[in-house]
Parts: C-alpha cells; structure tokens; sequence
C-alpha cells in the first residue's frame, strides 16, 4: 500500500504545484504568445527549428531524462522512501521547475541563446568565459557517463561473439538492435513530416508502430559487437546526429522516445496497482534509515545525489541549448520547461518504488547497477523472476534506459558542440564564419564536434567510477549557478526574481560543502595512503573539484558585485542627494 500511496500523493502535489505556482511563474515573468520566438525570427533550418509542442516536449523531456532520474532517486534510497520522496516533490516545484522555466524563458529573450550568453548580459563578458568553461567541463563529465551506460547495455563480451547478428539474443544483443532500427525511424519521422508534408499525428502512429515491430524483431534478432568497436560506433552516429539538422535525428528520436518513457511509467503505476490489490510483491524500502549512509551524511549527500529527480543543472543546457531554439510559441514554454521538470520528479518517485521492491537484493549487490535494479523492481510487480513476463518486462525497461540515455548523449554533444563557438565567438559575430584566425577555426563545428566526440568517448571507455563521483557536486553546482544567472538577469530587466534567492542560495551551500568534503578527503587520503584504486582517479577528482570550487566562488563574487552595483545605482536615482 506504501507504494500506491506514494505514486498517488506525488503524482497530486505535482499536479498541483503545476497548476499553481507555474501559472504564478508564467504571469511574474510576462511570457507573451504573441511574441515571435528564436525559433521563427532566427530560423536556420539546421538548429533553430520550430517544432510543434508535443514533439518540443518529447525532445526536451527525452533528453534531460537520461538516466539521471533512474539512477539518483535509487542511489539515494540508503536513506530511506521519505527524505528521496519530500525531495524529489518540493525540490521539482520549487527548485527545479523554477530553474528550468526561468532557463528557458532567458533563453528565449537571448535569441536563443545559451546560460553563458545570458551571464554575460547582465554579469560581464569575464563571468560568460568562466561559466562556459565550467558548462563544458560538466558536459564532458555528461558525455563521458552516458557513452559509457550505453555501451554497458549494447555490447557483447568479445569471448561470447559468434558472429554479428544473432538469434535467440541476449538483453544486450536486443537492446543494440532495437536502437539501430530506432534511429532508423527517426529519420523516416523526420523525412515524413518535413520533406512529405505529413501531419504529426498520422506520422506519430506510423512511427509508433515500427517502434513495437522494432522490438518484436529485436526480441528475436540481436546484433553482438564487443565494447571499444560498439564506443567506435557510437563516436561516429553522435558526430554525424551533431552536425545535421535537427529534423533529421535529434527532434524525431526525441519524440520518439519519449513514447518509450511515458510507456515505462505508465507500466510501472500498472505494475504498483495490480501488485497491490494482489498482494505480489512486498515495499521493503524503510520510511527513514538514518542521518548517514556509505553516500555520505543526508546534507549535502542527498541534494546532490538525486540530482534530476528534483533540479539538475544539466537541464538548463538543454533549455538554453536546444529547446529554446526550437520553441514555436512563448506560451509552450511552461508545459516544456516546468511541466517536463514535474513529469521527471514522477519518474523519480517511480524509480523510488522500483528499487523498493528488491532493496534488500540492491543493498546486497544482487544488482550490477541502479538501471538493472530499477527494471527488476518493476518487472517483479508482473511475475516471478523465471516467469516470461518478467524477462520480457525486464528487457523492455533495460532497452528504454538505454535509449535515454543515447538521447541525453546527441544532446548533449550539440550542446557541447555550440557553447565551444560560443567561448570563441566574439559580441557581433554570428557563427564561426565572421571570425579571424585561429578563432575562426576554434569556432567552427566542426572543432568543437570532434572535441566533444573524442573527449567523451575516450573517458567513456575508461572506467568511470572515479569520475562519476564528481558529476553530481558538478551538475548541482551548474544549477546554481544557472539560478543566479536567471535570477541577475530578472533583476536587471524589473522582473520579480524573489523565487530564485533561496533555490539558489541553498544549492551553492549544498554543492560546495560536497565538494570540499571531496577535496579534504582526498588530501586526507594521499597523505595517509588509504586511497584504493588508480591513482589518476584520485588527483583528476581532486584537481577536479578544486578548479570547481574556484570557479564557483569566482562568479558568485561577480555575480554580488553586479548586484550591488545595480543597486547602488538605483539608489542613487531615488536619492540624488546622497549620490
């Protein structure tokens, strides 16, 4: 019944807090739907592409998904269903949503612009490089994750190889031919409804349906190919997916998948329903287990762990990256911005119950990783573990995480691929083609395509456990920052920006306590000689999270001067004597 009841009370207050405080959002912050976007005033064909909402949604929510909400909420569940549930709802409404839609809408009002660009409207050319810098950095961290999960969930082990393409597969084998027929379909969408003149709605059920003969033949058929050659693979299909305009790939196979995760938590609060009124399967998780757990003490452990359950800086990337240059109408902005926040912190809470159902297996490392613990929670809601609904849910769920997680990696190396012309780019000159020099070339895509390509799938063949570590304190450290970014910028235009002070405050205390616990340890650590494992992990995550730390505080400085100086101005309008 505690399963039931968490889905029900979150899935209101969500729904709520929807209804609430984003249409108070929405009326603070003035969006105006007669107000032509980036998306039509700057169309280009290739990135600023207006997209009708539902495929804009699909796209977004698709990539700021990932397996962030998947693996966060499951990872922090050491501490018990209540503290991951209170955050992932107060946290959605008040943090993240916020830090979303007010991402978005800057955007918007920047052309289209990145969080960097708006930094540097209203806090200083100096604190625009410092913020691209640092945004590039977490994206590598980003990239270098996803390319590795991934793979983990395509390849084949090079001494189980046969041949190529296999029948009877295994999960993996299934899951690597599945994803090559979806980007296949998304082409075909993409080619219907922009070359064709097909309507979405004919387009979307022609799509949908080779999305399920996709999976029948995947389930039958299966492509074995080891790691390094499958990362080789992935390197060339998200290079190639980069460049290209986004009708092609990057909007079609977000929509598309998005069908995959709205059908996953939908079998999911199926499963949570029929397991109840049966009585199949028992909630083990505890409602609170301690102030401690092998993740670190609650604060900052929990804020940061969670991650894009609740806020996640990488979402305004994706906001200020894509969708606001594919955003058709101002009055989209709140479904695509807030709404997609919410719907996360509902598959936040999902994933919650998922590993509530096999806790105790999970905390005794009967599970390889979040993900597998997440479809095996859920698949043990339709059946025991040798039952062929089980095998088949499992599959399914473990096929949707992984495409996920390649959409989050296209974006994300677009993403990456325009904040590098970004950083080279100076105030007047609109692409790489109006620079001179050496920064003519630093500008191009395709420099900045083939870095983020060859940085991320290099780190991603490593082993990343010493640099996963890092990506949390990093990503919620960039949502600080993207609040106050937001937040100076409201300041400056006369816009209500009181919602942002604490959000912001209390993750910048958040993240730089996590961060400098790291640090302390690990100097802690070297001195001592108790560190395990390669060394070079060791140093990267100290090297890593001192250079954070300095950034941060440096555009925190930036960002209190530029206030103060506001301010100082006004007061001096208001009281001409004292000036």
């Amino acid at each position: 019944m505690t399963a039931l009841l968490l889905i029900i009370v979150g899935v209101i207050i969500l729904g709520i807090g929807y209804i609430t405080y984003g249409t108070w959002l929405d009326k603070q912050w003035g969006l105006d739907p007669s107000r032509e976007t980036p998306a039509i005033t700057q169309e280009d064909g290739v990135d600023y592409v207006a997209a009708p909402r539902a495929v804009l949604m699909g796209h977004h929510f698709s990539s700021i998904a990932g397996a962030g909400p998947i693996n966060g909420p499951i990872q922090a569940s050491v501490f018990g269903w209540l503290p991951v549930f209170l955050w992932c709802v107060i946290g959605g409404i008040f943090f993240g949503g916020v830090h979303d839609f007010g991402s978005l809408y800057a955007s918007i009002r920047h052309g289209g612009k990145s969080v960097g660009e708006v930094i540097g409207d209203s806090m200083g050319k100096r604190a625009k490089k410092l913020f691209t810098i640092f945004g590039l950095l977490v994206l590598t961290l980003v990239n270098a994750s996803f390319v590795n999960v991934v793979v983990g969930t395509i390849f084949t082990p090079k001494e189980a190889i046969t041949s190529t393409i296999v029948t009877d597969p295994t999960g993996n084998q299934t899951t690597a031919m599945i994803s090559f027929l979806f980007i296949l379909l998304a082409i075909l969408y993409g080619f219907l409804t922009n070359k064709v003149g097909m309507k979405t709605g004919p387009a979307t059920i022609l799509c949908v349906a080779g999305i399920i003969g996709a999976i029948a033949v995947g389930m039958n058929v299966g492509i074995a190919i080891d790691r390094t050659p499958f990362i080789v693979i992935i390197g060339f299909y998200i290079a190639i997916a980069t460049m290209i305009p986004v009708w092609i790939m990057l909007q079609p196979r977000d929509y598309l998948s998005s069908f995959l995760l709205y059908s996953m938590m939908g079998v999911a609060v199926i499963g949570v329903i029929f397991s109840t009124l049966a009585g199949t399967t028992e909630f083990q998780l505890p409602m609170f287990t301690g102030w401690t757990s092998k993740v670190g003490p609650l604060f900052p452990a929990l804020f940061i762990t969670v991650a894009c359950g609740a806020i996640s800086g990488f979402h305004s990337l994706v906001s200020t990256g894509t969708s606001s240059k594919q955003l058709d109408n101002e009055s989209n902005a709140k479904p695509v911005g807030y709404g997609a926040m919410l719907i996360e912190s509902a598959l936040g809470i999902i994933s919650l119950i998922a590993v509530g159902m096999v806790y105790n297996k999970y905390m005794a490392g009967e599970f390889t990783s979040p993900t597998a613990a997440f479809a095996g929670g859920i698949a043990l809601m339709f059946g025991g573990e040798t039952s062929a609904i089980y095998k088949t849910t499992y599959s399914l769920l473990t096929l949707a995480a992984s495409v996920f997680a390649l959409t989050s990696l296209d974006t994300g190396t677009r993403l990456g691929r325009l904040m590098v012309s970004e950083l080279f780019l100076r105030e007047g000159e609109a692409s790489y083609k109006d620079a001179t020099g050496i920064r003519s070339i630093l500008a191009n895509p395709l420099f900045g395509t083939a870095f983020m390509v060859l940085i991320g799938c290099t780190l991603g063949g490593l082993s990343l456990t010493q640099i996963w570590s890092l990506f949390g304190a990093a990503n919620q450290l960039l949502a600080a920052i993207a609040l106050m970014a937001v937040a100076a910028w409201l300041g400056d235009i006369g816009k209500n920006n009181k919602m942002f002070y604490f959000p912001m405050a209390f993750m910048l205390v958040a993240t730089l306590t996590s961060l400098i616990m790291t640090i302390v340890g690990k100097l802690r650590g070297l001195v001592e000689g108790t560190l395990d494992g390669p060394m070079w992990g060791h140093y990267f995550q100290l090297v890593f999270a001192f250079a954070m730390v300095i950034l941060a505080i440096t555009l925190v400085i930036e960002g209190v001067g530029k206030v103060r100086n506001r301010l100082s101005k006004e007061e001096a309008v208001e009281n001409p004597e004292s000036a």
